[in-house]
């Protein structure tokens, strides 16, 4: 039922193209299938870059999942120079785009189609890039991007598994981009009929202290913290990376941390001998800054950095935006 409820409302917006909007300016947007874990806001920090490279004036516009103070009208997370509001009012992913993105507004609002037309009059932007947009048929886009990852072919739609729609809902996408070793992406492209198909590679580089007065340790024993949507793939590479994981605290995705949470990490932290407390960057946006500086073990928070085949996809997209060079 969920499935098919999914599927009419798709054909519903392809019928009546009338209801939807459409902004000023193009807009790419970079979506998903499942509930969460598909590093749709490292894909979009990796785009906005890459539009900046172009001398683009990319937007991010979000709806702002998650927050704890949910605002009338649009929340400027960023104006390109950094997080103007707390987390939360922004909700945890605009934050972390607002805190690594320079030259990039960062707005949220549940109608993102307000939220372009102040970023277009307000900001000059000559780009929008629409976080979380492929169930956001109310705004038209002009590139369509779907990340997927393999392990997505074997889940069920809601409430049975975590997919938001059908796997055939792919075929509304302009292109996959696919987190996979798999080398045979044409035939992950034939699978969820997509016409085109590229490859998203990542590597998570060195903890970032989350306290300035804080040495790194030189141990290598660590208490994980996850609150994502699959924190096992955190722990994982972890351990890849040479960290000794003493001990894995799983969390709901985008939850909030009360300072009972944090005592409990770090007596944990104090019972397993570990040297240090490491998060995930969209975790480390909800922890409290306080209860971190004064937690007897230090934390820090481990960055996923994300990038597009360079040179196919770089080219593709100027051929899809306008004539294969101008946006």
């Amino acid at each position: 039922m969920y499935g098919r409820a999914a599927r009419f409302r798709r054909a519903w917006y392809g019928r009546h193209p009338e209801r939807v909007r459409r902004l000023s300016r193009p807009v790419i947007s970079v979506g998903n299938l499942t509930v969460g874990g598909s590093g749709k806001t490292p894909l979009v920090a990796a785009i906005a870059r890459l539009l900046l490279d172009a001398g683009e004036r990319p937007a991010v516009l979000s709806r702002g999942y998650g927050r704890r103070h949910a605002a009338d009208g649009v929340v400027v997370v960023s104006d390109g120079h950094g997080a103007r509001v707390p987390v939360a009012l922004s909700g945890d992913e605009p934050q972390m785009l607002a805190r690594a993105l320079t030259g990039v507004p960062v707005l949220v609002s549940p109608d993102r189609y307000l939220a372009g037309c102040l970023a277009e009059r307000q900001f000059h932007c000559t780009v929008h890039i629409l976080d979380d947009g492929f169930q956001h048929l109310q705004l038209a886009r002009d590139v369509n991007l779907l990340a997927i990852d393999r392990s997505d072919f074997a889940e069920s739609v809601l409430p049975l598994g975590r997919l938001r729609e059908p796997l055939d809902a792919a075929r509304a996408a302009d292109a996959i981009l696919i987190s996979s070793d798999e080398s045979d992406l044409d035939a992950f492209s034939a699978t969820i009929g997509a016409p085109k198909t590229f490859r998203v590679f990542s590597r998570h580089g060195e903890p970032r202290m989350l306290s300035a007065t804080r040495p790194r340790p030189t141990g290598r024993r660590v208490v994980a913290v996850a609150g994502i949507a699959r924190p096992s793939r955190f722990f994982d590479a972890l351990r890849a990376g040479g960290w000794d994981v003493a001990r894995e605290i799983v969390f709901r995705d985008h939850h909030w941390f009360s300072r009972r949470d944090l005592a409990a990490i770090q007596g944990g932290a104090g019972y397993a001998g570990a040297d240090l407390i490491l998060t995930t960057e969209k975790d480390a946006v909800r922890l409290d800054p306080q209860s971190v500086a004064a937690s007897r073990t230090p934390w820090a928070a481990v960055p996923l950095d994300v990038w597009i085949e360079p040179a196919t996809f770089t080219s593709w997209i100027k051929n899809v935006m306008g004539s294969g060079g101008d946006f």
